[in-house]
């Protein structure tokens, strides 16, 4: 019998989880035709086959027509629901795994302009920042629908077999009526008292006890603490917490902090990379020590020994670990069999709540197999002939492609340049806020050594290095240089952002920074030039800022940003540079009509993106029996790569990444890890 708490059972009324891990309820976009099919079956599956005590699933599910999802959520309010849920559930029962879903009405929380275009309602008609769409003040026949909406949606979750449910009440409109900021009803549902505010809670719990009797596990997610003026304070959020426990309504508390109408209120409630890890968990513990009821909480609790300091201390009797399941859905069997050391770790980058908040599913940084399951299974199959495989590049394209080689059992060699691996990554993970990225280089260095890959370190490799073990195989992962030469005039008189970040180029003191990629390195060059002291600007010819680093991981870099001082343009191009005694003279042009500005600056910064360093590639492609092709049809379909342009060529070549061209972390790990798994 293990000691470990995270492993220990527990009870919850009638149903015994068999450990204290838990996937709160999150969704991760991957419905079709707001129903959970194979793709959303299978990412929760994968998970209770490895051992995960309680997964939760949707974020939330919708359970009235004028609750229309913005995030594709599925749609609770539907009969056919309830077969694709007993799917789910039946299939996460089989390995001991107990299923729960989340219900909402979004309220204010959606927009008008979706679904069937309805109004949207809240206890008042104040729009959510977020969202943008103005309310109607919900009616009483308003409250009474949704009501019976809510012990519909749940009646079809016990019809379905699922174990529990979870009613979303924070942000969403169950908070829009128990916040005194957002409920500017009279009456019985009013403003006047934390009674009448909590009354259409109650109402709606007590409708649904009475459709799914006492034996259905009812649990409740709220906020304790909005954490902004006149909102929920801590005195009364712990007035709600014992007001639910004492209602013989509920199961379990569900315990956040903070408030998600905007985006940075949302980040500090789900915190991201480069912020303080489980900030709310002492928070939820006082809740717990308050209430003496079952407390459960999740919020950027990423790594096991956090997890377990929360059960061991009394914290919380259930952890969630959600972000850190995506990331890696075996984490209780490698606890299990001792290989703690083996997760993979989540590095907090969010790219999964980020793309869902942009319309698209969630998709792991650093695990491609994550919303793929059907496509690209989390374990590799070993190859039936193992050969040879090099690798030229140690960044994270090259480091997949050799950690998913050697787990074929291929013999794998790899050639870095620099004297370290992580390429792009290690630049990154000069900041501060974005250090928590090495880690995805770290696990695969690891992961590598173990399966015996060879490293070669300070190699510049040419065709003879690459060739020197007679491969089968060559994959080119060298990445790509930063693309400054993007003037009309005065490419030779800007540094790229990569300069400052990696020191090559000191900060000047009045500084325009052009970003024409719209990603991360542009906002970490102004953070590093403007923690100096320097007056920044920067430029982009985008009608928004960064628009490729999404709503959430924006927030830490631009309250730095913000504090400094640093001026944000958009929708200006920079099209020439010049000398100007001893400054430059920035010349900005327009999409938008022939007009220009002038910027004096002693500094210009130029973000654009990488072109492949592609040298060796094409060296390569001679002596190659492929001549460098890639069958994407194959690919796509999890097929070997059978491409013969060259019969007499002595080896495959590929080559992924940034060395094909400027994407981004996930899509080099992914390139290399659906390329590589079938040779």
């Amino acid at each position: 019998m293990t000691q470990d708490p995270l492993l220990q059972p527990y009870q919850l009324r009638h149903l015994t989880l068999k450990n204290r891990l838990m996937i709160s309820s999150h969704e991760p976009a991957y419905p079709e035709d707001g129903m959970p099919k194979d793709r959303y079956r299978a990412y929760h599956v994968e998970r209770a086959r490895a051992g995960v005590g309680l997964t939760m699933t949707a974020g939330s599910a919708s359970v009235s027509r004028d609750s229309p999802p913005v995030f594709n959520n599925i749609l609770a309010w539907k009969d056919e629901v309830t077969g694709w849920m007993k799917q789910l559930t039946d299939e996460c029962h089989d390995h001991g795994c107990a299923v729960m879903i989340q219900l909402t009405h979004l309220g204010r929380r959606t927009r008008w302009d979706k679904g069937d275009w309805l109004p949207v309602i809240s206890a008042g008609h104040e729009r959510e920042p977020a969202h943008r769409a103005f309310p109607k003040m919900a009616e009483d026949w308003d409250i009474a629908r949704i009501i019976e909406d809510y012990a519909l949606a749940a009646e079809r979750m016990q019809a379905a077999g699922l174990d529990g449910i979870e009613l979303e009440a924070y942000g969403h409109l169950m908070e829009q009526f128990v916040s005194p900021l957002t409920n500017a009803l009279d009456g019985p549902h009013g403003r006047d008292s934390l009674d009448t505010r909590m009354r259409f809670m109650m109402d709606t719990l007590a409708a649904i006890r009475a459709r799914v009797g006492p034996d259905f596990i009812v649990g409740v997610r709220y906020a304790g603490d909005e954490c902004q003026a006149g909102g929920i304070d801590k005195a009364e959020g712990m007035a709600i917490s014992r007001r639910l426990k004492d209602s013989g309504l509920v199961d379990f508390l569900n315990v956040v902090r903070g408030h998600i109408d905007t985006d940075p209120g949302l980040t500090d409630l789900i915190p991201v990379q480069g912020m303080r890890s489980a900030p709310h968990l002492d928070f939820a513990g006082e809740i717990r020590a308050e209430t003496q009821f079952p407390t459960f909480h999740a919020a950027k609790i990423q790594d096991v020994a956090t997890a377990r300091h929360a059960i061991a201390s009394g914290k919380l009797d259930l952890v969630g670990m959600t972000r850190a399941h995506m990331a890696d859905p075996h984490i209780v069997a490698k606890i299990m069999r001792g290989e703690e050391d083996r997760i993979r770790p989540c590095v907090g980058a969010n790219y999964c709540l980020d793309r869902i908040y942009q319309g698209g599913m969630a998709l792991c940084l650093h695990n491609p197999s994550t919303g793929r399951e059907l496509e690209q299974p989390h374990e590799i199959a070993p190859a039936a002939t193992p050969g040879r495989v090099v690798v030229i590049g140690a960044g994270p394209a090259g480091l997949e492609a050799a950690r998913v080689a050697a787990a074929r059992g291929h013999a794998v060699t790899v050639h870095e340049a620099a004297g370290h691996p992580g390429g792009q990554v290690r630049l990154t993970a000069r900041s501060e806020r974005r250090r928590e990225m090495m880690q995805l280089i770290d696990w695969r260095v690891a992961e590598c050594e173990r399966a015996g890959v060879r490293f070669h370190f300070n190699s510049f490799a040419g065709e003879e290095e690459a060739l020197a073990d007679t491969p089968d195989t060559v994959i080119i992962a060298t990445g790509g240089l930063p693309h400054t030469e993007v003037l009309a005039e005065g490419d030779g008189l800007v540094v790229s952002a990569w300069d400052i970040l990696s020191g090559d180029a000191a900060p000047g003191q009045n500084v325009l920074i052009y970003d024409d990629a719209g990603d991360y390195p542009a906002l970490q060059a102004a953070e590093a030039i403007a923690a100096t002291g320097a007056r920044v600007e920067v430029v982009t010819r985008d009608r928004t800022i960064v628009p490729e680093v999404m709503a959430m991981s924006l927030t830490p870099s631009l309250r730095l940003l913000q504090a400094l001082d640093v001026t944000f343009t958009p929708t200006w191009r920079l099209d020439a540079v010049r000398r100007d005694g001893n400054g430059l003279l920035a010349t900005l042009g327009s999409d938008y009509g022939q007009v220009t500005r002038e910027r004096q600056v002693d500094q210009v910064v130029v973000n654009h993106g990488t072109l492949p360093l592609d040298d060796l590639y094409f060296d390569l492609r001679p002596g190659s029996s492929n001549q460098g092709e890639v069958d994407y049809e194959a690919m796509i379909a999890g097929e070997p790569q059978q491409v013969s342009r060259n019969p007499g060529g002595r080896y495959r070549l590929y080559r992924i990444g940034d060395a094909v061209a400027a994407r981004n972390t996930h899509a080099a790990i992914y390139d290399a890890l659906r390329l590589v798994r079938t040779l």
